[in-house]
């Protein structure tokens, strides 16, 4: 064929049917600014690693860190008060990104919340200083075999892993996409932009670092299990449904479509797509909540993850994840109400019972912080079943409660050392408020506010959540609740009497004096826990009137 027929065929084909344009993608910059100002300070921070001297590294990347989390939370706060929370919320991005009361709220309390974490993250002096140089928790040399001759010599050289800081952000910066997602596609992609960076962060401890890499390893196989089946549900939901957008699959689900995509005639409206879709998603989301029976990794990876990202991780994910859940069941399927919460019943009352009933068992804090962990997921599930307005403000509320306490209880852990680095095991904490009685002191407040004793903001989380469920319908749940918290209080309990009247032992831990960043930690998680316990009204007001979801 002539090269002119070629060209004939072409323009042929091009008058018959002519291309349309590609259409301008449509960003709104200003209402995603808080995502945009993380990811960008993470970019930097890679950046600073590739051309910035060593030395200068811990401080650049801990100011750069810092400033961007304050930023974004300037912004998100700006967003607030622009109106984006209640009346002017909106669907931005294209469809992608929710910008409204819940999504605000979360992030506002996940930047806050990785904040102080991050001070936990530079704590430099509480290890003696290694061959005249400040060593942190995080391993010198992140790719070097433990015990190795090059380890040693990495040491030697007063080598840091500050990478641990972009990597932070980049996780922030999921966390942040995740609660705020509205589409099932953007929901997997931030799932994975906040997983891979944790994985990583749990593997690179300073000390035990074979149990800190064993504890990345079950996380990222287990995380991926978890992702698949996420990933195979958001398929069938796309069969069922036709599109991945929440509004388009909230409307095929009360039926109010009539326009069926030919490609997806066989399958739209069908059922079974439906609840298997459905329940593989909320399977993912459950795992990264640490629901039972999908909680099997947070004992192990909280008990091997370096300390500070234990606390970041506890905090931070179960706020976004539940913000995510939240979204999924109140925008996705509020048709499908009667189907999900006989399910979600039976997953809180496992959850909660199986995480108290285990703690009891623990003999090592961080394990036995895990477990609480589990128990308060089941709690906050009781708020998210309510399927009420309450049910989400009492939820926000718990997650705003729930991070500062865990990362102040993480912080406590890290002072509490010995010759092998933090004194993890239960028994070494024997005699400690004798010994050190400020930090068991506060220790002490952060687990009465777990136990959800009154005057701690623990109290008045749980109350909110148990009446949110209650005025739901949920009152067999309540009860089921309050005697799993009697359960948790034996254990919290246990450990504030050994501390205080048990005899110290002379071979017992010392309590390493912090710097400034983790006192400030400590001393944010002590005032938030008195302020939100003491006088919670306007932060319930606050979580009410963020409560309502665009779609």
């Amino acid at each position: 064929m002539s090269a002119t027929a070629v060209h004939s065929l072409w323009t042929t084909a091009a008058e018959v049917e002519p291309l349309g344009r590609i259409p301008t993608p449509h960003i709104e910059y200003a209402q995603l600014a808080p995502a945009l100002i993380v990811v960008g300070a993470a970019i930097l921070g890679i950046l600073v690693e590739a051309f910035v001297p060593r030395r200068a590294r811990y401080h650049t990347q801990v100011f750069l860190a810092v400033v961007a989390l304050a930023a974004a939370f300037a912004a998100v706060v700006g967003l607030a008060a622009g109106g984006y929370a209640t009346t002017e919320k909106q669907i931005a991005a294209m469809g992608a990104i929710a910008v409204d009361g819940p999504a605000l709220f979360l992030q506002g309390t996940i930047l806050l919340a990785s904040l102080v974490a991050v001070f936990t993250f530079a704590e430099r002096r509480l290890d003696p200083a290694a061959h005249g140089n400040r060593i942190d928790s995080f391993a010198a040399e992140a790719a070097a075999v433990p015990g190795s001759d090059q380890e040693k010599a990495a040491v030697k050289a007063g080598f840091t892993t500050t990478e641990v800081f972009p990597l932070v952000l980049f996780a922030v910066t999921g966390m942040l996409v995740f609660p705020a997602a509205n589409d099932l596609l953007t929901l997997f992609i931030a799932l994975e932009v906040f997983s891979l960076p944790l994985y990583l962060l749990c593997a690179v401890a300073r000390r035990k670092r074979l149990m800190s890499q064993e504890a990345a390893v079950k996380y990222f196989l287990l995380g991926a299990f978890s992702s698949a089946f996420l990933l195979f549900g958001i398929a069938l939901v796309y069969g069922y449904a036709g599109s991945v957008s929440y509004a388009r699959i909230a409307d095929v689900v009360e039926g109010s479509v009539r326009t069926i995509d030919p490609a997806l005639a066989d399958t739209m409206g069908n059922d079974a797509l439906l609840l298997i879709g459905g329940a593989m998603i909320l399977m993912g989301l459950l795992f990264k909540v640490g629901a039972v029976p999908f909680h099997m990794w947070t004992p192990d990876v909280y008990q091997g993850a370096p300390t500070p990202v234990t606390g970041f991780m506890a905090a931070a994910t179960k706020v976004a994840a539940f913000g995510a859940l939240l979204r999924l069941l109140y925008v996705v399927l509020p048709g499908l109400t009667w189907d999900w919460r006989p399910v979600m019943w039976a997953v809180a009352i496992v959850t909660m019972l199986g995480g108290a009933i285990v703690a009891i068992t623990q003999t090592d804090i961080k394990r036995l912080l895990a477990y609480s962990s589990i128990a308060h997921a089941g709690f906050i599930l009781a708020g998210v079943i309510a399927a009420t307005p309450e049910g989400i403000s009492s939820v926000l509320f718990y997650l705003l409660v729930y991070s500062f306490v865990t990362i102040g209880a993480f912080a406590v852990v890290t002072l509490v050392r010995d010759a092998g680095g933090e004194a993890t095991h239960l028994s070494k904490w024997a005699g400690l408020g004798r010994r050190s009685p400020l930090v068991a002191a506060v220790f002490a407040v952060f687990l009465l506010s777990f136990a959800g004793i009154p005057l701690t903001s623990g109290f008045a989380g749980k109350f909110a959540v148990f009446k949110a469920a209650a005025d739901g319908g949920a009152a067999a749940l309540v009860v089921v609740g309050v005697i799993s918290s009697a359960i948790a209080a034996f254990f919290y309990i246990r450990v504030i009497v050994l501390m205080f009247f048990s005899e110290p032992r002379p071979e017992g831990p010392t309590v390493a004096v912090p710097s400034p960043l983790t006192m400030t930690t400590i001393g944010v998680g002590v005032a938030v826990t008195l302020v939100l316990g003491l006088a919670p009204q306007y932060f319930l007001d606050l979580a009410s009137q963020a409560g309502v979801f665009v779609r």
